[in-house]
């Protein structure tokens, strides 16, 4: 079965993570199954841009934690968006937890509807938010970093608008997808690529001088004791130990 569908329409690829079972949650399937497709959008010159999407309730929630990527292919994956020579625009109508906040910096524009909401959670689970802080902190206003990387708070499409996470925080997604696409339609493929590599040179550098680290950390953190007990607890729907 399939978790990533895919579709084309004047010029626009259309990725749709379809893993409804898991809240498309980040497992090595899924991640593997995506990046395969960025990699086919990327060697078709029929695609202008790339837009995902999902189904369901919820864009992604997270690392799949009965299945898990490994840290370095979900690195691979942020890096190949940030470095796609084709822009990637994320259509946004649910939840966003964790990891998947770091999917939806790495895409170079973010339309969210009304109904989308976000959380950095990985504090609550003994964890944070470290690969993904790739491409979190070169977009997210610091000060608002700061808060929801502490609390895990939840927020919603306008305050993502307003800290940087998202572009365009839309009552109707599809009006305000609408100028961002056919703004990429009207753009030429060398001008697009040249434009990207602008914008996006400075994150591809701190993959490349950070990730290392930032991956070695983020396994060290997932086989701590906190996190067993964080992790065991959001899998047994009770507080972790350390709740006051």
């Amino acid at each position: 079965m399939t978790l990533i569908a895919t579709s084309r329409e004047r010029g626009i690829a259309t990725l749709t993570l379809d893993s409804p079972a898991n809240r498309n949650a980040l497992s090595a399937a899924l991640v593997g199954e995506l990046r395969d497709a960025l990699a086919d959008c990327a060697a078709d010159d029929t695609v202008r841009a790339v837009v995902l999407t999902h189904t369901g309730s919820t864009f992604c929630a997270g690392a799949d934690l009965t299945a898990p990527p490994d840290p370095e292919a979900f690195v691979g994956l942020m890096r190949a968006i940030v470095a796609l020579p084709k822009p990637v625009v994320a259509r946004v109508t649910g939840h966003v937890r964790a990891g998947g906040l770091g999917l939806l910096a790495a895409c170079d524009i973010a339309v969210a509807g009304e109904e989308a909401s976000f959380a950095l959670t990985e504090s609550r689970l003994g964890l944070a938010p470290a690969v993904i802080s790739l491409t979190l902190l070169p977009r997210v206003d610091r000060t608002a970093a700061n808060r929801y990387y502490l609390t895990g708070e939840r927020f919603d499409a306008a305050e993502a608008a307003r800290i940087g996470l998202v572009t365009v925080a839309a009552e109707d997604v599809e009006k305000g997808l609408a100028p961002v696409l056919d703004g990429l339609r009207r753009a030429s493929p060398q001008g697009l690529a040249a434009s990207k590599e602008l914008v996006t040179a400075t994150v591809l550098r701190s993959f490349d001088q950070y990730a290392e680290d930032l991956i070695a950390r983020s396994a060290a953190l997932f086989a701590s004791d906190e996190a067993r007990e964080g992790m065991t607890a959001f899998l047994e729907r009770r507080d972790p130990a350390w709740v006051r």
